[in-house]
């Protein structure tokens, strides 16, 4: 993948050409409360706040619960800016344009694509970038198109505009534009990948997770951590497939929608080998859960049990079985929250919380998925203890363990099920006594 400095991209022929004068992006008020459409029709401005930055959504899809994905994406893109000193975004799916707003204030881009492939909502956002100076030639910050995902990807690649940053905030479980975001992205550049899929992750629709990621899921006790591995998987296959590989920075999950939301790293050779890309079981007799490489297919089996693929074994995969995230990039991102003053000083709480836990949940000791403790209450037939006490207790016998962002009453631990079992157990005959 080349590498060329920042140019005009507005020179392409599949850009959005200017509107004519008649058709003004941004008619002025006809009064304070009011403005005048294309269509004729009058609409009352849907004005929005986030981070001081205000900006309309009108009726393009906005959700203010996803504030904290667009926080996570700017720290991301502020720091490679820090790092490499450019930074081209491409924004393929921009809806109102706040994201595309928001790393051109806050990450300081150089250069914004904002493409939607629904060209009724260019008013909107034109409007909302106007507040950030347009410039003209090798200085133009910003330009907006109207293009299917794939196609303007595609376009991008043939004309050698590549992107330090690639944002796809997608809906569902499309996947179609996977094979070719690798071609627009540039060598150590970042992917902003999405899925809204609760049900292909929850292992109800593994035909669906199948043809979309190449993963078959089945249900399992933390789907919503096998949502994000899911996603990570795609993204692997096929980077593999076109001679690159990628690492997560971070992985993020979000109960509203579901939304999956992962930052990948984009490197130019392929996996030096399969170790984190391989098949997860879990056992509905014992709730071991165990990863299995690919040689190791046909060789299933659960410590409880001395049966070769029990009918109590649940696999699901080929998917992400690494780290979720990169500790020293995260630790990077709340310091950077911090001085933008995001958190501290009683402020940000939800964000500190959240960075905090994912650099908690990046110990290299941590397996993949994370134990309900409401599950292992169930399967010992006692009330369950306390987090807290539940956490320092396994910590106390060697065991690693952590708190998870993603199931508030979980944790996540190199513990075994059965080893929890007892430990809880313990704790409530010395509560007894």
């Amino acid at each position: 993948m080349l590498t060329v400095t920042p140019k005009t991209p507005s020179p392409s022929p599949f850009l959005h050409e200017p509107l004519p004068k008649s058709q003004n992006p941004n008619p002025k008020p006809s009064n304070s409360h009011q403005i005048h459409c294309f269509n004729g029709s009058y609409h009352k401005p849907t004005y929005q706040t986030e981070r001081g930055l205000q900006f309309e959504t009108e009726d393009t899809f906005f959700r203010h619960e996803s504030a904290t994905g667009r926080d996570l994406g700017v720290l991301s893109a502020a720091l490679y800016k820090q790092s490499k000193q450019q930074l081209r975004v491409l924004d393929v799916m921009c809806g109102c344009g706040i994201r595309s707003l928001r790393y051109l204030a806050e990450a300081k881009a150089d250069f914004v694509m904002a493409n939607d492939g629904n060209d009724a909502h260019r008013r909107v956002i034109l409007g909302n970038l106007k507040s950030i100076e347009r410039g003209s030639g090798d200085e133009k910050r910003w330009v907006v198109t109207h293009f299917d995902a794939n196609r303007v990807l595609s376009e991008c690649y043939l004309k050698r505009e590549f992107f330090d940053l690639i944002d796809i905030d997608s809906f569902g479980s499309d996947s179609s534009f996977l094979r070719t975001v690798f071609n627009a992205v540039k060598r150590d550049g970042l992917l902003y990948l999405t899925s809204t899929d609760g049900y292909s992750s929850g292992g109800h629709r593994p035909n669906n997770s199948l043809a979309s990621y190449g993963a078959y899921i089945l249900p399992m006790p933390y789907s919503n951590e096998i949502g994000l591995r899911m996603l990570i998987g795609g993204a692997v296959r096929e980077a593999s497939a076109q001679g690159y590989h990628v690492s997560p920075l971070f992985s993020y999950y979000s109960y509203h929608g579901p939304v999956f939301r992962v930052m990948l790293r984009v490197h130019r050779k392929a996996l030096p080998d399969n170790r984190h890309y391989g098949f997860i079981s879990y056992c509905n007799h014992c709730g071991n859960s165990q990863a299995y490489s690919w040689e190791e297919l046909g060789q299933m089996s659960c410590p409880c049990s001395n049966t070769i693929g029990s009918s109590s074994l649940v696999v699901s995969g080929p998917l992400w079985t690494g780290p979720l995230h990169d500790a020293t990039h995260i630790t990077k991102m709340l310091n950077l929250a911090e001085k933008l003053g995001w958190v501290g000083d009683g402020t940000g709480t939800d964000l500190e919380k959240l960075l905090s836990r994912m650099i908690d949940e990046s110990d290299p000791r941590l397996p993949f998925g994370y134990i309900k403790l409401d599950e292992m209450a169930s399967r010992a037939k006692m009330n369950s203890p306390s987090l807290k006490t539940m956490m320092s207790a396994v910590q106390k016998e060697g065991y690693v363990a952590s708190r998870s962002h993603i199931a508030s009453n979980a944790i996540k631990t190199n513990c075994p099920m059965v080893a929890c079992i007892r430990i809880a157990k313990e704790l409530q005959g010395c509560q007894k006594n």
